[in-house]
């Protein structure tokens, strides 16, 4: 392997790269990861392996073992995966946990959790996999640090589907906001229990509902996106009746100024939480949303236990969404997101670690205090 002036002097990516890596026990494979990281950095355009391997080793034949490096070698990506999340809260102070999608546009029916998906806000149907993220805010970025890849029932009901795609025997089909909740336990398991307040607009793909109740459920603070229809309680109805959360905003919500020509309207109301034996628990929470003065109605309406703190400045946490999803499309655009050349479940999970490496390390550089 040829080294180059970037490989020698990128003092953030070796850094990284030795995090990421360290516990490899094989020096080749740490050496290939590396390469791939640099790839992804320095190659402009798609970036195939051999484009990448060209751009950094000087040798289009390196292109095998970078293949082989994210399809067969077999190396772990949770672990990789939490010293990013590490690293990158080390950088900065994380103010959010941000669950995003990415839809990644696919053809054939061969990789892993490919499927046909109605995209409302484009109005078509798109052949894709959903890979569902969990981003660390740290106000002027968004770093992924941690993915879920959704399985439609074929990929696990049907061995010989399994196996070509080498899903492993015990990972089986969950429904999307099971997935959000795995995303949530895992970067809990890393963060030696300091957590941020989980905020996600998931309401085009999934109930969210059951999401809240297992993040209340397990202590999590949250800010959740909920559809205007979704039946709640609160204090003053008789128990057991419910009624619907736009509703509750209209009848009941108090609204704050919140800046010129701004307002927030906001309902407290008691979240309901499910605890992971099973336990039902109940604490203070919120509804909220921006009056849109020229409907008379609430906009987007968001569910929260946070109570401590000001409805504008948990409206403007609420945004985090939209920064996960332009580091998305930026992911895209510049960093490989798009450009996995394998089919199987292991190689997806191992790309996704090595694209949002990359995009972390380009991104932080420079931003720490």
């Amino acid at each position: 392997m040829h080294e180059t002036p970037e490989m020698a002097t990128g003092r953030p990516l070796s850094d990284l790269s030795r995090l990421l890596f360290g516990h490899l026990h094989r020096s080749d494979q740490q050496r290939w990861g590396h390469v791939y990281l640099q790839g992804l950095l320095h190659t402009h355009g798609k970036k195939t392996v051999r484009r990448m391997a060209a751009v950094v080793t000087g040798s289009e034949a390196a292109s095998t073992s970078l293949h082989q490096f994210v399809n067969a070698s077999p190396w772990e990506w949770a672990p990789a995966r939490g010293q990013l999340a590490h690293w990158a809260s080390r950088s900065l102070p994380v103010r959010a946990w941000t669950l995003a999608p990415a839809v990644l546009p696919k053809r054939g029916d061969r990789s892993a959790g490919v499927h046909q998906r109605f995209l409302a806000e484009s109005g078509r149907t798109v052949n894709c996999q959903l890979g569902l993220g969990l981003f660390l805010d740290v106000g002027r970025a968004h770093i992924p640090v941690d993915w879920q890849l959704f399985l439609p029932p074929r990929f696990t009901g049907d061995a010989a589907v399994r196996d070509r795609a080498k899903i492993p025997a015990t990972t089986q089909a969950q429904p999307l906001w099971a997935q959000n909740l795995r995303l949530v336990q895992e970067m809990t398991s890393w963060s030696n229990g300091r957590t941020a307040p989980v905020v996600a607009d998931l309401t085009a793909l999934c109930d969210v509902v059951p999401l809240a109740q297992r993040l209340q459920g397990s202590g999590h603070s949250f800010v959740l996106a909920i559809p205007g229809q979704t039946a709640l309680g609160a204090p003053e109805l008789p128990p057991g009746e419910k009624e619907s959360a736009r509703s509750l905003l209209l009848r009941r919500g108090v609204r704050h100024p919140a800046g010129p020509g701004r307002q927030i309207v906001s309902h407290d109301t008691p979240v309901r939480g499910l605890r992971p034996g099973g336990e039902r628990n109940q604490g203070p929470g919120r509804l909220m949303a921006e009056w849109d003065t020229s409907s008379g109605r609430p906009g987007r309406i968001w569910l929260t236990n946070i109570t401590d703190r000001h409805p504008a400045e948990l409206l403007e946490l609420a945004r985090s969404p939209h920064g996960a999803q332009a580091a998305v499309h930026r992911m895209g655009e510049d960093f490989g997101l798009l450009d996995f050349e394998g089919r199987s479940f292991p190689g997806w999970h191992r790309h996704m670690t090595l694209v949002s490496a990359a995009y972390a390390c380009a991104t932080l550089e420079g931003m720490t205090p």
